[in-house]
């Protein structure tokens, strides 16, 4: 199995607790990208990467902030070698954004009308039996 890409310096203590899950992501992201996309629209090739790389960022953010099972030290580790999403975790902090699925979903450049993204519409403002999917990264609703 790979291992998780990770710089010459040693990881802190604490690593071998959390190695296997990320392995696991890993091998999942790999997958993810080799998967083939015949039959699929552009963009749905790209939410099954997006919904991994999603899990890796919230599994490093529950770690140190809901359980504090990791040191601070192994927080830091991860995000300066890109294993979780430091902009994420940084919205998922703010309230509001305590479920963002992705960064793209707010970024109103990316829309025609300069707004955010249908899935961060509250589910009690939609019509009522009406399934929105995220046209970025999959999210049926990550507003709450």
């Amino acid at each position: 199995m790979p291992k998780v890409k990770r710089s010459k310096k040693p990881p802190p203590e604490g690593w071998e607790l959390i190695e296997p899950t990320l392995e696991e992501l890993e091998q999942k992201m790999r997958e993810a990208e080799t998967d083939p996309h015949e039959g699929k629209r552009k963009v749905e090739a790209l939410w099954p990467i997006f919904k991994i790389h999603h899990q890796r960022s919230r599994y490093i953010f529950d770690l140190f902030y809901k359980r504090k099972a990791i040191s601070r030290e192994l927080y830091d580790y991860c995000l300066k070698e890109h294993i979780a999403d430091q902009s994420l975790i940084a919205k998922w902090k703010k309230q509001g954004y305590e479920n963002l699925c992705c960064l793209r979903c707010i970024q109103t450049r990316d829309t025609n009308f300069g707004t955010n993204c249908i899935c961060r519409v509250p589910k009690a403002k939609m019509e009522e039996g009406k399934i929105v999917e995220c046209v970025h990264c999959g999210c049926r609703g990550c507003s709450g």
